[in-house]
């Protein structure tokens, strides 16, 4: 499981031109079922998003194709997360 931050950096003020490119991304993050969740940071600092079902070299590739990260609006972190517990909700991602 991965926790990505998608942080605004100086270029922030691009966003707007990258956006619709950037939602069909995470679009696409959900329909291969690789994102469980996508947010905004607050207060307006970026974005961030819970992966599973793929590899960390995966997930570092697909992170590099939004447009966002290309146009450097963004600068991402990826965190991978090792789950030992979790609520009966989410027990399909402890050992996954």
């Amino acid at each position: 499981m991965f926790i990505v931050f998608l942080k605004f950096s100086e270029n922030k003020s691009l966003a707007s031109q990258f956006m619709d490119g950037h939602n069909q991304w995470i679009k696409q993050g959900f329909d291969e079922e690789v994102f469980l969740l996508a947010g905004s940071l607050q207060p307006n600092l970026g974005g961030s998003i819970i992966a599973h079902n793929t590899t960390l070299v995966e997930l570092q590739n697909r992170v590099n194709e939004d447009p966002f990260v290309k146009e450097s609006v963004v600068t991402a972190e990826v965190f991978e997360i090792s789950p030992k517990k979790a609520d009966a909700r989410l027990n399909f991602l402890v050992g996954a």
